[in-house]
């Protein structure tokens, strides 16, 4: 009886595999904007964390270097970074120039499981601030080499970089928090780019918010919005 006892004591300190949390299906890369790093994308993490996303919440010197040598290095983290969750998709979040990085990427590289990609208040056109500051000086000190990139003439890395081939949805923000900014803006603007400037061809949906540019991404409604489509391809009501 006392073997029994002991033998059925070793079984139950034996560890139960079946019992450790299965690992996230999904994973999602957060890429920051322009002279920001990912602290600006925390609330965003830990949104996405708790409702069962694996995060990558990737910081890169936006200042330091133009939108060629930024982006392969920035983007190519995060891919690596979810890889070790072996997830089912990955999926990717970026804020303003973040997704001028994504577009750059995608248009050289494949990322095989990509699920969808949001961008909050991208400037995939260009943006009026850069066509009427660049001149002023401090410009360049204070947005680097990759934000002299973002004009809206046609020689513009956005402008040059054409339609997108992947599932996209931009959210643009309508409500300024920069009056002197705007003024170098078409109404409505969220305070750093045009509204209509957000878009790009071959998105797959589009929505408006009242937010800053700022702060968007900070916003209930639009980490619900982003939760959404990374759920159905689509925003809500969209």
């Amino acid at each position: 009886m006392l073997e029994v006892l002991a033998l059925m004591a070793g079984m139950t300190s034996q560890p139960v595999v079946n019992a450790l949390p299965a690992p996230p299906k999904e994973c999602v890369v957060l890429l920051h904007g322009l002279a920001r790093s990912d602290r600006s994308m925390r609330r965003l993490e830990k949104t996405l964390t708790t409702q069962g996303y694996a995060v990558a919440n990737i910081g890169y010197d936006s200042r330091s270097a133009p939108v060629e040598e930024l982006a392969i290095p920035a983007v190519q983290e995060g891919v690596d970074d979810c890889a070790q969750h072996q997830p089912a998709k990955i999926h990717l979040v970026t804020h303003s120039l973040g997704g001028i990085l994504v577009r750059y990427y995608l248009a050289r590289k494949v990322i095989e499981n990509l699920g969808h990609v949001v961008m909050l208040g991208p400037p995939n056109q260009g943006s009026h601030v850069v066509d009427n500051w660049r001149r002023i000086p401090g410009f360049r000190l204070l947005n680097g080499p990759a934000g002299m990139q973002l004009g809206t003439d046609p020689e513009s890395v956005p402008r040059q970089l054409g339609p997108v081939s992947f599932s996209l949805g931009v959210i643009a923000g309508t409500r300024s928090m920069n009056p002197i900014l705007s003024l170098s803006l078409p109404n409505p603007d969220d305070g750093k780019v045009h509204v209509e400037n957000t878009k790009v061809d071959g998105m797959s949906d589009f929505i408006e918010v009242p937010h800053t540019h700022t702060f968007m991404m900070r916003a209930p409604d639009v980490l619900e919005q982003v939760i959404h489509f990374l759920r159905h391809g689509r925003f809500s009501g969209g």
